[in-house]
């Protein structure tokens, strides 16, 4: 057993070395754009590969009408991918069969991944659950059918001392679903941080539906040896099936009366690509008389008045943006940007009562540090920007009225920094959907 266990840290070793070194020789021709403050300290959570049927980093989302998707990780390869749950604590009424992965990245095993959908279920219901017929019991609550409903919203997490942070204040308010616009975990090659970030996500991640887009950080593709994604599409599966798309880097779905759609910043767009058509398609299916609301996230953001990430987005926001704009988006929620900023509604590069709103937050508490630096002068469509670690919570409050808050994390207390009544498109005659078809 000594030795097996010697032979496995040699390997995990070897593993890290030869990562570091592709890491470094692809990022070598990259241009710094600015310089990063120094960072937080990592918050760190011991790993632990012992053998175990034990659920581990449990979360749910969103699968389509009244069904939730249970995700979690075992060691034991041979554990059953089965939910039981009911709305009594310990009574399990019903019981789901669901499907299981696996992946390997150089060295790495993954654990074996398991993704059960469980449904129909109740609105604005509390259920108790359990996986693989094993312990601990775990709870969420369902997102209500009709307004009000509220978000919580956070990008660019990472695992430091500001990351937890960021999700205590989240844990203190009340939320029906988590949206985060990409990059989860900072693994950056380095698997095990897949499994700690579970850790970490997981008192709050398996209680309210968490709704994901990918980021940078989550291509973590090695030439010739791995796809980028695996990691990511593997353990974070999203309803972009239930939504009729064929990539798990986009998707839609709905809450109560709110149509959200997220975006992948990493994969094509163009008017050629299968994620605009799908776009395209899903936009003409939007009922704003059911969804009088509709939300947009993705990864790197189309206003964006910080030094950092200039003009990365400029192709995607060419092409797509028009889209929006046609079918009278409300809101666009990006991070990448390690800051907070909020614009007016928007389109084409001038302040526009028929545009989006845009809000960058991606300020969750990355290993990266903040991106401090803003072009001067302050641009007409940018209202309110800073660099400060925080999170977002939009309460749509009716078919026509919604309230903005972000709350800055300011010596680790949650402080609303800035705060906004939003009116609803819907009604105002500037959705012009017919030009797509």
């Amino acid at each position: 057993m000594e030795v097996k266990l010697k032979i496995l840290l040699l390997l995990q070793l070897i593993s890290f070395t030869v990562i570091l070194f592709i890491v470094a020789t692809v990022r070598a021709g990259e241009e710094v754009e600015y310089v990063r403050p120094p960072p937080r300290k990592a918050f760190r959570l011991p790993w632990d590969p012992k053998l175990s049927s034990q659920p581990q980093q449990v979360h749910i989302s969103l699968a389509g009408d009244k069904h939730i998707r249970v995700s979690w990780i075992t060691s034991d390869k041979s554990s059953p991918s089965v939910v039981e749950y009911g709305t009594s604590t310990g009574e399990y009424s019903f019981k789901a069969q669901g499907e299981s992965t696996k992946y390997s990245y150089l060295f790495y095993r993954s654990g074996m991944i398991h993704h059960t959908v469980i449904g129909p279920l109740q609105d604005n219901t509390v259920y108790f659950y359990r996986c693989g017929g094993e312990d601990p019991e775990f709870q969420f609550k369902t997102p209500p059918s009709k307004f009000p409903v509220t978000f919580a919203v956070a990008g660019d997490l990472g695992q430091t001392g500001w990351t937890k942070s960021t999700l205590d204040h989240i844990d203190q308010c009340k939320y029906d679903v988590h949206l985060l616009p990409g990059d989860l975990s900072y693994a950056d090659y380095i698997q095990h941080r897949w499994d700690t970030f579970g850790q970490l996500v997981q008192p709050l991640a398996s209680a309210r539906p968490w709704m994901v887009s990918q980021g940078n950080h989550e291509k973590e593709n090695i030439p010739f040896i791995v796809d980028k994604f695996i990691s990511y599409n593997s353990r974070w599966k999203m309803p972009f099936e239930e939504s009729g798309s064929t990539s798990n880097l986009y998707y839609s779905f709905d809450v109560a009366g709110v149509h959200t759609i997220m975006l992948g910043s990493y994969t094509d767009y163009d008017e050629y690509s299968d994620q605009y058509r799908w776009l395209k398609a899903d936009l003409l299916k939007v009922d704003r008389k059911k969804t009088p609301w509709l939300v947009v996230l993705f990864h790197v953001p189309w206003y964006n008045s910080n030094e950092a990430h200039q003009g990365e987005a400029d192709d995607m926001m060419s092409t797509m943006e028009p889209l929006l704009y046609a079918a009278g988006a409300d809101i666009v929620f990006a991070g990448h940007v390690h800051a907070y900023e909020r614009t007016n509604r928007v389109y084409n590069g001038k302040p526009d009562p028929c545009g989006a709103i845009h809000i960058t937050i991606g300020d969750g508490g990355n290993k990266e540090g903040l991106a401090r630096k803003y072009e001067q002068p302050q641009p007409e469509w940018s209202v309110f920007r800073e660099a400060s670690f925080g999170h977002g919570e939009l309460a749509i409050i009716n078919s026509t009225h919604a309230s903005w808050s972000w709350h800055r994390n300011d010596d680790d207390e949650p402080v609303r920094s800035d705060q906004v009544s939003i009116t609803s498109l819907i009604g105002s005659g500037c959705s012009s959907i017919g030009v797509m078809n």
